[in-house]
């Protein structure tokens, strides 16, 4: 569909990490901590902790390879809202497509104090050096798993992982998708989300929707690569 995300099936995702430092980040550092003053001037909570930005991402049959190198959380927020200015670098991530016993999917709504505010979407977000396993490999799955568990109270014990990632790329994005599901109906699951929510100090989601057909999702609040997923997800739009 014209103007949507590019969508693919793998089977597996590899990931690796490759000691910095970023050259875009360090070219451009004036600039980053100029627009980090900024940012920080609107939204104290925001704190520059490490990320991994990937260096490069490639197809190889039926898996994506990345590799990915360290940044601050300073340098990854520039270059997003400059809009992806490095061609030979984007932010791969992966998110947690939550999907409850009847069907529905459960979106998180971004709590205000986050530095996404208001948007909608899976559970997840960018690898951080916590998720680089001894070999140097970069634990894709465990990070989607960690986040669920940070931004819901669901632990991999109470979830069931689908296998294979829907990946969507969009522009300097690289949204990777993994159905996570859970044996509860989703108004059950999305009361048992908010329980958690309501006992945090400070929340990273403000809420949780459910959506059980690609038009509840078509908003200006919920990015492409989601909305892109939910259609194929619900059979209406080819895979």
């Amino acid at each position: 569909m014209t103007g949507q995300p590019e969508l693919c099936r793998v089977d597996e995702v590899v990931a690796r990490l490759d000691e910095g430092p970023w050259p875009w980040a360090v070219a451009e550092r004036a600039r980053i901590d100029a627009h980090w003053a900024g940012l920080i001037a609107a939204n104290p909570a925001l704190y520059n902790g490490q990320v991994l930005i990937a260096r490069d991402r490639r197809f190889a049959g039926n898996r994506l390879e990345v590799r990915y190198t360290p940044t601050d959380y300073a340098a990854f927020l520039t270059f997003r809202d400059l809009g992806f200015p490095d061609p030979s670098s984007s932010n791969c991530f992966g998110l947690a497509a939550l999907r409850a016993s009847d069907g529905g999917f459960l979106l998180g709504v971004m709590g205000g104090h986050t530095a996404n505010p208001g948007r909608v979407y899976f559970p997840g977000g960018t690898p951080e050096p916590a998720d680089v396993l001894p070999d140097g490999r970069v634990d894709l799955l465990g990070n989607v798993l960690r986040e669920l568990g940070e931004e819901t109270g669901l632990l991999p014990g109470e979830v069931e992982v689908a296998p294979g990632w829907i990946v969507a790329v969009e522009g300097g994005r690289t949204a990777l998708m993994r159905e996570i599901r859970i044996d509860l109906p989703a108004e059950a699951a999305r009361a048992r989300i908010m329980e958690f929510l309501a006992a945090e100090a400070e929340p990273e989601l403000a809420g949780i929707r459910i959506v059980r057909t690609p038009e509840e999702a078509e908003q200006d609040a919920v990015p492409g690569f989601v909305r892109s997923y939910l259609r194929h997800a619900f059979g209406s739009q080819p895979g």
